[in-house]
Order: C-alpha cells, then sequence, then structure tokens
C-alpha cells in the first residue's frame, strides 16, 4: 500500500527526446520567421534582441540576420552558468537557424505590400507563438529571453512581463529611427507578442 505522500506525489513530467527538440526549434524558429518577414517588409521594429537587430539593419551595412547573431553572442556565458549546457547549445542552434533563415528568405518569399497594423498584430502573433514553442522545450531566441526565463525560474516572475519591460527600452529607440505611425505599430507589436507569452507560459500551470 502507498503512502499518503506518495500517493499525492504528482507524476513528474516526461522529457522531450532530442528528435522532438530538433523539430520543436525548428518549429518556432520558422514561426518567429515569418514574423521577421513582416516586420521587416513593414518597417517595424521589435524588442529585445531583435530589436536592436532590427534598428542597427535600418541604420548600417549589416543584415538583421548578422546582427541578431553577433549581439547574442555574450549571453551564452549568462546562460551556460545559469541555465545549463543543454539549454545553451539548444539557444545557440535557435538563434543560428534564425539569423541563417533572415539571411535565405529573401530568395524565397517576396512580400510587395503589407500594412504596419497587420504586420503587427499577425508578425506578433508569429513570433510569440514560435517563441512560446522554443520555451516549452527549454529554448529560447537568447538575449533577453535568456534572462527573463532565468528570473522567472528563480524569482518566479512572468517571463512575459519580464520580456515586456525590457523590450520596452528598446522600443523607445524606435522613435528616432523610424516615423511615428510605424513607432507606435511597433509598440503594438510587441505587445501583441508578449501577451502570447504571458498568457501561454506561466510558471506552474504546466507539467511539460
Amino acid at each position: 500500500m502507498r503512502s499518503a505522500s506518495t500517493a499525492s506525489t504528482p507524476p513528474q513530467p516526461l522529457p522531450h527526446t532530442p528528435l522532438e527538440d530538433a523539430a520543436a526549434i525548428l518549429t518556432g524558429v520558422l514561426l518567429v520567421s515569418v514574423g521577421v518577414i513582416l516586420f521587416k517588409q513593414a518597417g517595424l521594429v521589435t524588442g529585445g534582441m531583435a530589436g536592436l537587430a532590427f534598428a542597427l539593419d535600418y541604420a548600417t551595412d549589416w543584415s538583421f540576420g548578422l546582427w541578431f547573431f553577433v549581439l547574442n553572442l555574450p549571453f551564452y556565458w549568462l546562460a551556460i552558468r545559469k541555465m545549463g549546457l543543454a539549454f545553451t547549445l539548444k539557444t545557440f542552434a535557435a538563434v543560428g537557424l534564425l539569423s541563417l533563415t533572415s539571411e535565405l528568405q529573401s530568395y524565397y518569399v517576396h512580400i510587395d505590400m503589407v500594412q504596419p497594423a497587420y504586420a503587427a498584430l499577425v508578425g506578433g502573433m508569429l513570433m510569440g507563438m514560435g517563441m512560446l514553442v522554443l520555451f516549452r522545450h527549454r529554448c529560447s531566441l537568447g538575449g533577453f529571453g535568456i534572462m527573463a526565463l532565468y528570473l522567472q525560474e528563480r524569482c518566479g516572475w512572468r517571463a512575459g512581463y519580464v520580456q515586456m519591460t525590457l523590450d520596452c527600452l528598446v522600443l523607445l529607440s524606435a522613435f528616432f529611427i523610424v516615423d511615428l505611425e510605424r513607432a507606435l505599430w511597433s509598440v503594438v507589436a510587441a505587445l501583441t507578442l508578449n501577451q502570447v507569452l504571458s498568457m501561454n507560459h506561466r510558471p506552474g500551470r504546466y507539467g511539460g
């Protein structure tokens, strides 16, 4: 007969297999990459490392993909120390894959026109869903995402709200880079993205 403490112990979630992790990374990155296409075509800026990469892409000769990869390099040290080697390797793979797809997508996808409102809402949702897939497999797109996940695990702060705060700081730069209309839609895009995360990635709600 099992003891009361044993009977009340919740079942441990089954770990994801390496194949499941690989499929999730590919799925999450592709969802985010479509959002990147919409944002870039509409001239929007988002938050986090992606926002900085967009801003630097608009201001320099380097592309979004190259900037996104380079800006994330300093955060891997924190990821290894605080989140573990497996998390860091998966995150490095996701960042590298997004950087690569961002460089290659112009050969496969051509959008003549997209309204900023559509890009902000649909692109924000797609990027949020893509990041959610990555988060569920203990992976992120680096940068502020690493900090958000670390603070959620250590302090119980919701990753979406942490990310939103950091994104707001980056979004302030949008008002100096793009016109007022696109800057405002960039804010809407960031709010949409982070609302998807805050509604679907709460600590203690999911077992796996």
